[in-house]
């Protein structure tokens, strides 16, 4: 354990550091992008004016502009809080949902508050905080955390929705990883009986028994986070890689594409909650796929990363294209709104019809 709250902070900001860093340069998606699989059927007599399409949804009750969230990506290091400030800009004036990477850093030291707290300072319409399902299990010498930590993550951002976060894959191959999970089902079922939950898997998907227990722990909503997108793994095997640890880069490397696809985990986890299709979305066209297939909304993230590190104008401009990229394929659909686009017929092949044959 380090020895003092200068040595955990400086742990804590170097690894937040390296993770977005891989991110935005190193090649981290997984081999396959299932997304591909899914098509829609278009409608050449769509019977609708372009202009009089609206995206408008409304999310655990509330209204948002356009079924999209901006997904937790980071925190806890200095250039976070830019990057959270770049998203909760562009997150206020689209009036869609942002959440916040994981807030361990800052519950474990308040000088990291700041990374976090920025996303309050802006008229988001839904605010999402975040911590991890592995934190809620004592681990070695670390508390288990409990209601009150949870409380203080939707106190730091004005939150209101609690995702709480389960990345098995990537703390078993990373090496600092937490890899107790005995009782962490109950420990989120605590959770949602004091507080609004979302359970958020974070690259490697959520298949239906577990979506079942989820939504009876209580939680309001599931994002599924499933292969397809960023690879966590992988982010993994390159911190092993820089760092000399040939083990670590091996598990990571083997498990890069270990998981349950993102589509088949929207169709696998429909038990009548609300669902995000996070994992590999990279355009308007997987976000109308993705609400094709049962989805309330699409979350973004590592489409977004780049974009968020530069600018607020850089992020607002690839949102407005995604947003615009939808309008088109509900156009295309003869879909005047979101709910009938839910409604549409879509066409599953390649993979994703092999994993929902099996």
């Amino acid at each position: 354990m380090p020895d003092s709250v200068d040595t955990v902070k400086g742990t804590t900001e170097r690894r937040k550091g390296e993770h977005v860093d891989i991110v935005i340069n190193e090649d981290v998606k997984s081999r396959i992008n299932y997304w591909d699989d899914i098509s829609l059927v278009h409608s050449a007599l769509p019977e609708v004016d372009f202009d009089d399409i609206s995206t408008e949804v409304r999310f655990l009750g509330r209204k948002i502009a356009a079924p999209l969230i901006i997904s937790g990506m980071t925190g806890g290091f200095e250039k976070a809080h830019d990057i959270n400030k770049n998203l909760a800009e562009a997150a206020s004036e689209l009036q869609i949902p942002m959440g916040v990477g994981s807030q361990r850093a800052a519950l474990e030291n308040s000088e990291l508050e700041y990374t976090y707290s920025i996303v309050a300072d802006y008229d988001i319409p839904l605010r999402i905080a975040n911590i991890g399902a592995p934190q809620l299990i004592k681990q070695g010498e670390k508390r288990a955390y409990g209601i009150e930590d949870a409380k203080a993550a939707m106190e730091m951002i004005d939150a209101h929705l609690l995702a709480i976060h389960l990345n098995c894959l990537q703390e078993v191959v990373q090496p600092e990883g937490d890899r107790r999970a005995t009782g962490t089902l109950r420990a989120i079922q605590s959770i949602s009986r004091a507080l609004p939950v979302m359970a958020k898997e974070t690259g490697a998907g959520i298949g239906a028994s577990v979506a079942s227990k989820l939504k009876d722990a209580g939680v309001r909503a599931i994002d599924v986070g499933g292969l397809g997108g960023t690879s966590w793994s992988a982010v993994e095997a390159y911190r092993a890689e820089r760092k000399g640890d040939g083990v670590g880069q091996r598990l990571g490397e083997t498990y890069r594409n270990w998981g349950i696809p993102t589509p088949v985990s929207i169709i696998q986890s429909r038990v009548g909650l609300p669902l995000v299709a996070t994992g590999g979305i990279r355009t308007g066209l997987d976000t109308a796929r993705a609400l094709c297939l049962g989805a309330s909304a699409a979350g973004i993230a590592g489409a977004l990363i780049k974009q968020a590190s530069e600018s607020k104008q850089a992020v607002l401009a690839e949102l407005r294209n995604i947003i615009e990229e939808l309008r088109v394929a509900m156009f295309l659909t003869a879909s005047p709104t979101v709910q009938r686009l839910g409604r549409r017929e879509c066409i599953i092949t390649g993979p994703t019809k092999e994993w929902l044959n099996l």
